[in-house]
Order: structure tokens, then sequence, then C-alpha cells
């Protein structure tokens, strides 16, 4: 216990701010103080991904909150911490009952891998406390095993496969053979892929898991081309840092040359960076948001690379703007209860620089809003350092996620 315990490490100071309470009332706030808790992998495949900076950006959410709040904040203090689950899930569950009911802290964000994350869902159900999750792509979180406490912010299976795996179908890449990492995630992935590809008209020959996580995909590589019949894409669904391992050893062994095209689940700038733009110029993937989206984005990006030295991802984008969201929801409530924060939350609209024509839908609490198939650019094409990735379209919020009649989830 004392190992896990020490996975918590606190990860911001108490920051003063102004008292008051917002018009007809305030001060309801548990111990006078907020807390945020950031749950997420600080040393693994996905540290790039949300990391320590996830964390920073969370920091950087309640800095403009307070500035933005200054005169009427409904708390004079906010904390946030912060604990690495290592991408597993009983570590994860240690840490964040740890956070609910040691450390009193009211919502939980970011949680990359999905195992990791419906064990945290399971959390904030039984304690009552608010979940808003923006590292994990499972469906389940707002479909069997969602939960009145627990928000699905930035993206998930769905809203890849309906972007990438119908585009590349139509194009032509009619035959897949899909690598899958064995957990939720994956798992995830693979269901919603196959559904839409079929839905396309294509099929999906083989699927197979691989460990996670893995540095060694050298006989997937292998048995790709030798598939009968072989398949025209190599459909890779890991992240991180094993997706950066399965695209060099697909370039490795040649499976271009040799016939099978390369798909991608999920990709961020920081997978990206790591491979080399010449390795994947032109790759089609989709994504929740990029930092030179429009101007708002590139401006609050450009704060976040003064503030931490890189460029975001959509992960710590979405970090900002739910911790963002849900102190405004605490302003707007006068209190931190949880359940007067679900009121002002539940069916909410906004627009933000991350989230256009978004809404917590209540029924399910998937936060919808607008999603973008893209590509990477050319070497030519790109202006600056980072500037990697190129509109293809905008897929509106009402059809980048799956309606809320078809999600399973009842909430109880």
């Amino acid at each position: 216990m004392a190992r896990i315990r020490a996975a918590v490490v606190i990860a911001g100071v108490v920051l003063a701010g102004c008292g008051g309470g917002p018009q007809g009332g305030g001060g309801k706030i548990s111990g006078d103080t907020i807390r945020l808790g950031v749950i997420n992998d600080l040393s693994g495949v996905y540290s790039d991904v949300g990391g320590k900076n996830s964390v920073e950006a969370v920091r950087m959410a309640v800095d403009d909150f307070k500035k933005a709040h200054a005169d009427d904040a409904v708390t004079k203090n906010i904390e946030v911490s912060s604990a690495d689950h290592q991408n597993k899930p009983d570590i994860a569950n240690t840490v964040a009952r740890e956070m609910y009911d040691r450390n009193g802290v009211d919502a939980i964000f970011d949680v990359p891998t999905s195992s990791a994350a419906l064990a945290i869902a399971t959390v904030a159900k039984q304690n009552k406390k608010l979940y808003f999750n923006t590292g994990a792509a499972t469906t389940e979180l707002t479909g069997a095993q969602c939960n009145a406490y627990t928000y699905h912010y930035a993206y998930d299976t769905y809203m890849l496969a309906q972007g990438t795996g119908t585009t590349l179908t139509q194009q032509g890449a009619k035959r897949w053979y899909i690598i899958y990492p064995d957990y939720a995630f994956g798992q995830d992935m693979t269901k919603n892929f196959t559904a839409a590809i079929e839905k396309a008209g294509g099929t999906v020959g083989a699927a197979d898991p691989t460990p996670f996580p893995n540095d060694n995909f050298s006989t997937f590589m292998t048995k790709a081309p030798n598939l009968n019949p072989k398949p025209d894409v190599l459909g890779a669904m890991q992240a991180g840092g094993d997706l950066v391992n399965v695209v060099k050893q697909y370039n490795e062994f040649g499976l271009k040359a040799k016939g099978v095209g390369l798909a991608v689940g999920l990709m961020f700038d920081t997978d990206i960076a790591s491979i080399g733009v010449d390795s994947l110029a032109g790759t089609l993937f989709t994504t929740a948001w990029f930092w030179n989206l429009d101007a708002k984005s590139r401006a609050w990006a450009e704060r976040f690379k003064e503030r931490t030295g890189k460029w975001p991802t959509f992960d710590h984008a979405a970090s900002y703007s739910s911790a963002m969201q849900y102190l405004e929801a605490v302003q707007r409530a006068g209190t931190d209860g949880a359940d007067a924060v679900r009121k002002e939350l539940d069916g909410y609209e906004f627009d933000d620089f991350f989230a256009h024509n978004a809404k917590f839908r209540a029924e399910d609490h998937r936060v919808v809003h607008d999603a973008y198939l893209v590509k990477v650019k050319e070497p030519a094409d790109m202006k600056e350092d980072g500037d990697f990735t190129e509109l293809v379209h905008k897929i509106p919020a009402d059809q980048a996620f799956r309606k809320a009649a078809d999600s399973g989830c009842h909430m109880g």
C-alpha cells in the first residue's frame, strides 16, 4: 500500500484567490477549497500524450479561472494534485480512492488507458464525486458502464472509426487486417472500426490482439502480407509509444512496398514528432482537435507552449477545457457539491477553443463536439516546427459521436 500511496504526488500548491460568491449566494465550498486531481501516465507509453503537461494544463485553467473571477470567485483556494496510475487499473483504483477519500478531491481529470479509466468511473460512482475523462477512448464510459458522476469529454472509439475507418474504406481500402492492444481500448477500437468498415462496404479479414505495452510487432508485420486474401491496409489501433513502434516496424518490414497500406486509429502530434513526418506524410487520421486548427486554438496553444516548451496534444487541450468547464459550473452552482454541479453541467451548451458546438449530453454524459478528419502534411508544406496537420474536413458534432439512444447507457 505504501508503494501505491507514494505514487500520489501533489503537483500544485494552493493558489490564492479572492473570496465572495456568485449572484444569489455562495461560499458553500467544502473545506473552503476546491481540489482537482489529475491521474494519468507520468512515465510510460502515454506520458507524452498527457503526462505532466496535462497536469500543467489543469493548472493553467485554474490560473485563467481565477483571473476571470477575481472579484467574485466562489472559493478562496484551489489545489491541483496528480498521480501516476502506471496504466494499471488496480493502481488507478487505489489512487482515485485516495484522492477522493483521503485528500478530499472534488473532481478527477484526464486518465488515459481505458481499463484504468473504467476503474476510476466505478470509484467516482461509489464516492459520488465528479470525474472528467479526456484521455481514454472506450465507449463503455458512456455505454453500459456509464454513471451519473462520470463525463467522457474529448473523444472515443466511435468518433475515431466514423472518421478514419469510413473514409479509408470508401476510398478503396476494402480489406483490412487490424492489430490492437489487448485491453479495453483496443477491443473497443476493433469493434467500432469493424462496424464502420463493414457499413462502408469493406471487410476485416483478421484482427489480432497484441501485448500492452509492447515494443516488438514483428510477428504481425510478417503475417500481414501473407494473409489470403492480402489486406489493402494494416489497421493499427495502438496509441502513444506503442503506435510509434508499430509504424517504425511497418516501415522496417517494407509493408507499403508489399502492397499493404497503413491506417492509424488514433494519433497525436507527439507521435508524429517521434515517428517523423517523412514516414507519415499523407496519412489520414481523426482527431478531436489540433493546435493550429483556428486562431483561438493557436492563441491558446502559444500560451501553453510558452508555459511548457511544447505544443499541446488534444489531451492537453481537453484537460484544460474540462477543468475550466468544471470550475465555471462550480461558479454557477455556488458550491462544489457534486450533485449541484451536475445540474449545472447536464444539457449545458458551450463553445471554447477546444470544443466547438459542444454540449454536455445529459442522457449518457457524452460531451459531443465537432471532430476533424486530418492528414499528416508533406515536409515541404510545413510552415514551422510542429506544423504537422492539415484539415481534410470537419465532422459535425451531431455526426461525430453515436446517438444517446444507441449508447446502452442507463444513468439511474
